[in-house]
């Protein structure tokens, strides 16, 4: 088993102390998910501290752990890294990564698509060489410095997410990458709560080129009426060059045609003058989009755009973020889209245009299960009531809804497409299942907070005895 850190390389990182001749081949700061070899990073938070985790990490098979005070319940000869504090040990660790790291490092954020953007580019590079790639979505002040931490010096490649709510959260984040390539996938209203505008969401994701290496190029969205700002903010940290993906005229990377069928996306672009047809394994123009962003950033890292759009054809979603599954109830088999993970104003559109692209069967029907999308702020009344105006020109047949805020939304739904409606989603799950039919097609989308994965477990959970599931 190949040493990420040893005893000696985390001291020398982190100016830590600590006796044993330890050495850790990955790096966790979940006691509950520590493997064999792991370094626990035991992290203090404002619900739990991970000091309190530490016999239980080394019990699980940890080799080591960062504290910043010797637990009482460990043994007095235990493999401790001490350091003042832990949160800045383990942003010194991925430091130290980056320092010792000669492969290329690419990050990417945006109000929308970055995680989905994120798990193209990984794919496509893992197929050049090894890749390590942000788990999830860690992509913020602890979820960074941990996937630098975790980043094996061999790979060839690092593919980075980062996120933020609020102003000045990226560009310390983005110094510690130090990418040669930067992505912003779409400037849109997500967390827009804590902003005062779109152009503050707009420089608040520009902070990811304060970090860009010299040479380096950055990569942004033709179409969402932001690339000049953005491209300018990019040049003033010192960009090489700015690229721009899109449907525009002027992009880089532009679409030109597109084909959308119920289990993936057929795509014709024009990327850097040379005409390529590619099929990307799942559904939505939102991910046939992003796709050209992410033939740019590999071309920027050196791998041929032709080779990068192929692979992409194995692409599946991640958790949550547009998964299918055809699910047998007790009336007849359905069709699952499963989105619950999140949801803004952009990642509503998109979703809706995959649930209308499916054609159930004959007696199925369009239904959409909907929460809340947190964090809009001010903007909350209109952009619900919105959904409900562009869900009533659609061929949706039915709609659910969950959440104090999509009470708007229900408004302004034609009075046939109302199924139901709670302030909760605990209050509406049970009232779906009954009302579902053998071919219908259901897309379950909102905001994490809101819970809609609960939709999803009622609906896996009224699956038929001895059915299966199929992916």
């Amino acid at each position: 088993m190949t040493a990420l850190w040893t005893a000696a390389s985390a001291k020398m990182a982190t100016g830590g102390t600590g006796g044993g001749g330890w050495a850790a081949s990955g790096v966790t700061i979940d006691s509950r998910q520590v493997q064999r070899g792991d370094l626990f990073v035991a992290l203090q938070g404002p619900n739990h501290d991970g000091h309190d985790h530490v016999a239980s990490a080394f019990h699980a098979g940890a080799a080591a752990a960062m504290v910043s005070c010797a637990p009482p319940d460990v043994e007095a000869d235990a493999p401790l890294l001490t350091v003042p504090d832990t949160q800045s040990g383990l942003e010194a660790l991925g430091e130290a990564a980056r320092a010792r790291f000669c492969g290329k490092v690419a990050a990417l954020t945006g109000s929308v698509g970055k995680t989905g953007s994120k798990e193209m580019l990984r794919l496509v590079l893992s197929a050049q060489g090894l890749t390590s790639a942000t788990i999830g979505n860690l992509n913020n002040h602890i979820g960074a410095p941990l996937t630098m931490a975790r980043l094996p010096e061999s790979a060839a490649f690092a593919v980075v997410e980062l996120g933020m709510n609020h102003a000045g959260a990226i560009g310390p984040l983005s110094r510690m990458v130090r990418p040669e390539v930067a992505l912003i996938t779409r400037i849109a209203p997500a967390h827009i709560e804590f902003f005062d505008s779109l152009d503050g969401i707009a420089d608040a994701k520009a902070e990811i080129f304060e970090g860009l290496q010299p040479g380096g190029t950055a990569i942004v969205n033709a179409d969402d009426g932001y690339p000049d700002r953005l491209g300018a903010a990019a040049l003033r940290a010192g960009a090489a060059r700015v690229m721009r993906f899109g449907e525009a005229s002027n992009a880089d990377a532009r679409l030109v045609r597109l084909g959308l069928h119920s289990d993936r996306t057929e795509v014709e672009a024009n990327v850097l003058g040379q005409r390529i047809a590619y099929e990307i394994g799942v559904p939505g123009k939102h991910w046939a989009l992003n796709s050209l962003g992410v033939l740019l950033a590999a071309g920027s890292l050196g791998v041929d755009p032709v080779a990068a759009a192929e692979a992409l054809a194995a692409i599946r979603p991640p958790a949550g973020r547009g998964a299918t599954e055809r699910l047998t109830l007790p009336q007849g088999r359905i069709t699952l889209i499963d989105e619950s993970y999140n949801a803004s104003p952009a990642a509503m559109q998109a979703a809706f245009a995959v649930l209308t692209a499916h054609e159930p069967p004959t007696g199925g029907r369009r239904i959409a299960i909907l929460g809340d999308m947190l964090e809009l702020g001010h903007a909350a009344p209109a952009e619900h009531a919105a959904l409900g105006d562009h869900l009533a020109e659609l061929p949706v047949d039915l709609v659910y809804a969950a959440g104090p805020e999509m009470a708007a939304m229900v408004q302004r739904l034609r009075p046939d497409q109302r199924a139901g409606y709670a302030a909760d989603t605990a209050a509406i799950a049970n009232e779906i299942v009954p009302g579902l039919a053998a071919g219908d097609v259901v897309l379950v989308k909102g905001s994490l907070g809101i819970k809609m994965a609960r939709i999803v477990d009622s609906l896996r959970a009224a699956v038929a005895a001895g059915s299966v599931r199929e992916e």
